[in-house]
């Protein structure tokens, strides 16, 4: 079953999983950064085996120039202990979906220079490295 998580006591179900990939980020955080992120369009999306989450993935549907109207995924994780069993794919396979009701051309995501599995798991997923993202801290 796939549920998109719209109260706190849902997020706070799900941060255990979005804690495996954000690892620096604490319950209080979470819960205060996915309010504010709401606010502006953020969708978090959880993936169910057997009652509990398996995966989630957080998601916004923009508009910019170099992609036109896109899905912007933020985070996609599957809880460690129930890797490799497609909850990643399928999850990403609903993104696709809602990116087609909204019209979206593109699905874009960043990813770690170091995390050479997720970069698999994306290639196998039909994605294409295209370009490098930079930032600058204030």
């Amino acid at each position: 079953m796939i549920k998109h998580l719209v109260t706190e006591e849902q997020w706070r179900e799900a941060f255990p999983v979005m804690n495996e990939l954000r690892t620096n980020m604490t319950l209080e955080l979470f819960i205060e950064t996915v309010k504010t992120m709401t606010n502006e369009g953020y969708q978090l999306i959880a993936i169910y085996d057997n009652n509990e989450i398996a995966g989630v993935t957080g998601i916004i549907c923009r508009t910019n120039f170099y992609y036109g109207k896109h899905v912007f995924v933020y985070d996609l994780v599957t809880k460690s202990s129930v890797r490799s069993k497609g909850y990643g794919a399928r999850l990403l396979d609903y993104v696709y979906q809602i990116g087609k009701e909204q019209e979206c051309k593109v699905v874009a995501l960043d990813s770690a220079f170091n995390n050479s599995k997720a970069h698999k798991f994306y290639h196998q997923m039909g994605f294409e490295q295209f370009c490098y993202s930079f930032r600058k801290l204030l």
